[in-house]
C-alpha cells in the first residue's frame, strides 16, 4: 500500500532552519500534486507548502518567503526548506498528496515529523 515517511523534524531556535523530507513507495510524486500540510496544538490541520504536478509551487502566506518546497524526481521524494523559523512554525509536519490520498474510503495520513521552535 502507499506509504509516506517523513523525517527531518527537531527542535531548533527561533531564526534556525530545517529541512524536512518526504519519501514515498507504491507512489510516483511526479505525477502528482504534493504537499505538505501541518497540525499545530489545538489547530486544524492545514496544508503550508504545495508542488504541482508540472512543478508550480504555491505557499500559505504564513511560511511565503521562508519555506521551499522541492521535488526529487529521482529519489521520489518531496522536501520542504524551512527558513527563519518562529515559534508558530511549532507542530507536527505530514506530507500527501493534494487532496490527501484515500485509500479504502479512508484519508492517509503518515506518522509525520514533529517540528519545535524555541523561542
Amino acid at each position: 500500500q502507499v506509504q509516506l515517511v517523513e523525517s527531518g523534524g527537531g527542535l531548533v531556535q527561533a531564526g534556525g532552519s530545517l529541512k524536512l523530507s518526504c519519501a514515498a513507495s507504491k507512489i510516483l510524486l511526479w505525477l502528482v500534486d504534493v504537499g505538505w500540510y501541518r497540525e499545530a496544538p489545538g489547530k486544524e490541520r492545514e496544508l503550508i507548502a504545495r508542488i504541482t504536478e508540472d512543478g508550480y509551487k504555491i505557499y500559505a502566506d504564513s511560511v511565503k518567503g521562508r519555506f521551499g518546497i522541492f521535488r526529487d524526481s529521482a529519489k521520489n521524494t518531496v522536501d520542504l526548506h524551512m527558513e527563519n523559523l518562529k515559534p508558530e512554525d511549532t507542530a507536527r509536519y505530514y506530507c500527501n498528496t493534494v487532496p490527501a490520498f484515500v485509500a479504502a474510503g479512508a484519508t492517509y495520513w503518515g506518522q509525520g515529523t514533529l517540528v519545535t521552535v524555541s523561542s
